[in-house]
């Protein structure tokens, strides 16, 4: 499947869109601070799964019709930065969709998620990224995973990678920087975790309006594994998926 990310820069690129999945042939879209109030249902064939509501610029998952089914929806306010208490720009920081592969005949979640700014410290950032992940696993249990968005943690990604790992998760990041718009902040500040997923690519797309550049997925989930059981009456190992 191929899932693309974008930071819209208070909805400046939101014209970009639809171009942007026609030209990467993108079965999912996660968007970050976009107008509510103003995205289309549908995008060159992808479908609104759902939005945040309780702040006008929020976060969007989009996915191919002919590919998923919606099952469920679940949003989340993490803990607030500084930032957040007194300009309260975003009081819904994930929204999380369990989808129903139709052609594998499994489910998966997807995520967009979008971390406090740089305003914050990282020990907050690390904060929410964790809750995420947790609130994700009370959709469903073990399945496959993908939480991506714009992270806002362009340093010290090495903790945060050893922080994931520790909840069962991988930390992928693009093959180029996602963010260039001031000289010091340049960095990896869109990426990736995911859990059940094989991870074959992420690309860093040319610059739109927004001052981060989207990010393209390449990925497929993982092999369910096969547990063994109890030896069979002829003495045979038996195996169960």
């Amino acid at each position: 499947m191929k899932l693309l990310s974008y930071n819209l820069r208070k909805h400046r690129a939101a014209t970009e869109l639809a171009a942007l999945v026609d030209g990467h042939g993108a079965d999912l879209l996660c968007l970050q601070e976009c107008d509510t109030s103003d995205i289309p249902d549908e995008i060159s064939g992808l479908r609104l799964a759902d939005a945040t509501h309780r702040n006008r610029l929020g976060l969007a998952v989009y996915f191919r019709i002919d590919m998923y089914r919606p099952l469920e929806v679940r949003s989340m306010s993490l803990k607030k930065s500084l930032h957040d208490r007194v300009l309260k720009p975003a009081e819904e920081r994930m929204l999380g969709v369990r989808l129903h592969d139709i052609d594998q005949g499994r489910d998966l979640i997807v995520a967009s998620f979008h971390a406090a700014p740089l305003t914050a410290l990282n020990s907050l950032r690390r904060h929410q990224i964790s809750a995420a992940l947790a609130e994700l696993q009370e959709l469903g249990n073990g399945l496959p995973t993908l939480m991506v968005g714009d992270y806002n943690y362009p340093v010290f990604k090495e903790n945060l990678g050893q922080k994931v790992r520790e909840q069962g998760y991988e930390l992928t990041l693009s093959d180029a920087r996602t963010y260039t718009r001031y000289r010091y902040f340049r960095g990896h500040y869109d990426f990736a975790t995911s859990m059940g997923f094989d991870i074959e690519r992420i690309r860093t797309l040319p610059q739109g309006r927004s001052d981060h550049l989207p990010i393209l997925v390449t990925a497929r989930m993982s092999r369910p594994r096969r547990r063994a059981m109890p030896p069979g009456p002829d003495g045979g190992l038996a195996t169960a998926s």
